[in-house]
């Protein structure tokens, strides 16, 4: 693998975890150091960050990793439900039916995976993520599977603040078999209004939350704060803790 391509996954995966929180700056020398590359793959890794909206330019910081305000979620889920619920539409003409019967039987055992013995939930969210590809898969459509993709990249970043929200995450694989038995039926309508549900208590679940802390940077561009109360989890800091937006 190329340094540049090694340093954006890495770079990548930390924003989307919250490893790199809201406001980070990601200076040249230090993160060339710290992921052991040279000045040179990094900023082609920053250029590609800054391509899928992970990082942008802030006067007199550099680049920092991107906030993600209530504002920014809304207009995701806006493009969100346009894109997903055509999709849902087009599945239930063109999906391999073999292909979503395994996906029901798995999202039918999806409690299993919700127990609480998986701290990151990696077995639910790998779940999603194969009902996402099989969904690319299944609609034939170049234009609209790379669209989806592209919006994915920040669907993921906000996904992953589920972690510690077993209710939402449980309602929301019902949801998800809500979605794959209607595609199994063929029923373009009723897989489209199953992913409106689910998009729909999805976005009101995130509103109903704070947005994860931020550091200086992104208090500056206007991201909420997470209340000093909010549960601990995972990607806590020992001054904050983060509220988790199930999706």
């Amino acid at each position: 693998m190329r340094a540049s391509d090694r340093a954006y996954r890495t770079l990548r995966d930390e924003i989307v975890r919250w490893e790199l929180r809201p406001g980070t700056v990601l200076a040249e020398v230090e993160q060339a150091a710290r992921l052991g590359v040279s000045r040179t793959p990094l900023r082609e890794a920053l250029s590609r960050l800054a391509a899928d909206g992970l990082v942008a330019a802030h006067a007199g910081r550099g680049l920092v990793v991107t906030a993600m305000s209530a504002d920014d979620i809304r207009n995701l889920f806006e493009v969100r439900r346009a894109l997903d619920e055509q999709a849902a539409r087009l599945a239930a003409q063109r999906a391999d039916d073999e292909v979503f019967s395994e996906l029901e039987s798995a999202f039918e055992r999806a409690p299993e995976l919700l127990r609480g013995d998986d701290p990151d939930r990696d077995a639910y969210y790998e779940l999603v993520a194969r009902f996402d590809a099989a969904l690319d898969d299944a609609v034939q459509n170049p234009y609209l599977v790379g669209a989806m993709k592209q919006l994915r990249t920040h669907l993921v970043r906000i996904r992953r603040l589920a972690i510690d929200d077993l209710p939402r995450l449980r309602a929301g694989a019902a949801e998800h078999l809500l979605i794959v038995r209607a595609i199994r039926a063929g029923d373009g309508e009723l897989a489209a209004h199953a992913t409106h549900v689910h998009l729909h208590n999805a976005l009101q679940h995130a509103l109903a939350h704070a947005v994860p802390p931020e550091t200086p940077a992104a208090k500056d561009a206007g991201t909420a704060r997470v209340p000093e109360q909010a549960p601990a989890g995972p990607y806590a800091t020992e001054r904050h803790r983060t509220e988790r937006i199930a999706l």
